[in-house]
């Protein structure tokens, strides 16, 4: 039986992650139910992904300083309290009052920022925390990452 060389396993494992949305290092693990709520409908919602993660915003941006694959553009990856309104945007299904409702007098702290592989930005990430469970009942005290994946 062949094997594969592991230097070919190795760059074929980080070549198929270019097709995907890349995490940031720590506990994320994969999150598609708020797909839904927080992506465009149709087609487009084939360009996100959503993860979440036990850690707080502050912690996941230090783990992120000296990631190379971030842009750092003015601005970027700077956390910002803001409106959960401001915090999601206008697409997606989610109910705006629910959302609110939820939030109540707190903002959420929200970063945003954009990667690159090859020096071409590929992907938007938007980090909020604490953030809203899926059913927009009971808010979450870790991180929700949003990945949009930039057209070629």
């Amino acid at each position: 039986m062949s094997r594969m060389p592991v230097g070919v396993a190795l760059l074929l494992f980080l070549l198929s992650g270019l097709q995907t949305a890349a995490q940031p290092g720590g506990e994320w693990r994969e999150a598609p139910a708020f797909l839904p709520l927080f992506a465009p409908p149709g087609a487009r919602a084939e360009a996100y992904r959503a993860y979440v993660t036990p850690l707080d915003l502050a912690t996941i941006l230090a783990r992120l300083t000296d990631d190379p694959s971030l842009l750092r553009p003015p601005g970027a990856w700077e956390p910002r309290a803001l409106l959960p309104l401001d915090a999601f945007g206008q697409t997606g299904s989610y109910s705006r009052w629910s959302l609110v409702r939820l939030y109540g007098p707190l903002r959420a702290r929200v970063a945003r920022g954009p990667r690159v592989v090859d020096g071409r930005v590929v992907e938007s990430w938007t980090l909020v925390s604490p953030y809203p469970d899926a059913t927009l009942q009971r808010l979450e005290p870790g991180t929700l990452l949003i990945v949009l994946t930039l057209g070629s």
